[in-house]
C-alpha cells in the first residue's frame, strides 16, 4: 500500500481538532506494515507521509503492535525469505540440539515422537 492511500484513510479518523479517533484495525495494520518496510531514515518522515505527528505515529504503532502479538494480523502476512547462495545439503524436516551440543536430524515428525515417547519412558 502506498502512503498516499493510507494518508487518505487516517484523514477519515481524523476529528476537527486534528486528533485520531477511533481508528480501525485494518488501518493499524496497514500503519505497522508500511511502518516495518520505510527505508532507514526518520520516523519522522514517515510521519509527515501519513499526515501525522510523530507523536500520533507512536501511538498508531503501539496499538498495532498491540493488535499484532494478540494475532489479529491475516495469516497473509507471512514471507517466506529465501537466501541464495547457501547450500541446505540433504533435506531434514527437524533438528534437536540434544545433550552435549549432539544434533539429531528426523526426517518425519513420527520419527521425532517416537524418540520422545522412548527417552519420557
Amino acid at each position: 500500500m502506498e502512503t498516499s492511500v493510507l494518508r487518505k484513510r487516517l484523514s477519515t479518523f481524523k476529528s476537527g481538532k486534528g486528533s485520531l479517533t477511533r481508528v480501525s484495525d485494518d488501518v493499524l495494520i496497514d500503519v505497522i506494515r508500511i511502518w516495518e518496510e520505510w527505508p532507514a531514515g526518520k520516523s519522522g518522515d514517515l510521519a509527515r507521509e501519513l499526515g501525522v505527528d510523530s507523536h500520533q505515529l507512536v501511538f498508531l504503532i503501539k496499538k498495532a503492535k498491540q493488535l499484532k502479538r494478540s494475532g489479529a494480523c491475516p495469516a497473509d502476512s507471512f514471507k517466506e525469505i529465501k537466501v541464495e547462495g547457501v547450500s541446505t545439503g540433504a533435506p531434514c524436516g527437524i533438528e534437536l540440539t540434544w545433550e552435549s551440543g549432539k544434533v539429531i536430524r528426523f526426517n518425519q515428525v513420527e520419527q521425532l515422537v517416537d524418540f520422545l515417547k522412548k527417552v519420557a519412558a
